[in-house]
C-alpha cells in the first residue's frame, strides 16, 4: 500500500482486517468489495469521459473544415438566393460561438 493508493482501495484493503471495527467478517469483505466495484467504476467512467472529450474535440475540428468549406461553396452566389442567406446566417451564428 502507497500514498498513491486510491482511498477507495485504502479503505478496501482496511476493511479486509475485520479486528477494529467489530462486525462480522462477511459484512468486511462485502464493504471492501463494493469499495473495489466502485473504483473500477469510477475508473471506467474517467475513461469515458477521456473518449467523450476526445470525440467532442474531433467534431469540433470537423465544424471548422465545414464552415470553411461553406463559406467557399457561397462566396460567388448572389445573395437573392434564399439558400445563400441561410447559409450566412449560419455562418455568423458559428463565428459567434467561436468567438464568444
Amino acid at each position: 500500500m502507497t500514498d498513491k493508493q486510491p482511498e477507495a482501495l485504502r479503505l478496501a484493503d482496511a476493511f479486509g482486517i475485520p479486528h477494529w471495527t467489530g462486525l462480522p467478517i462477511a459484512l468486511h469483505v462485502e464493504a471492501a468489495a463494493e469499495l473495489r466495484r466502485l473504483h473500477q467504476s469510477e475508473r471506467e467512467a474517467w475513461r469515458y469521459a477521456d473518449e467523450l472529450e476526445q470525440e467532442r474535440k474531433r467534431l469540433d475540428a470537423l465544424n471548422v473544415e465545414l464552415v470553411d468549406k461553406l463559406r467557399v461553396v457561397i462566396r460567388g452566389v448572389p445573395d437573392t438566393w434564399d439558400g445563400v442567406k441561410q447559409a450566412k446566417a449560419v455562418l455568423d451564428k458559428a463565428k459567434e460561438k467561436n468567438n464568444g
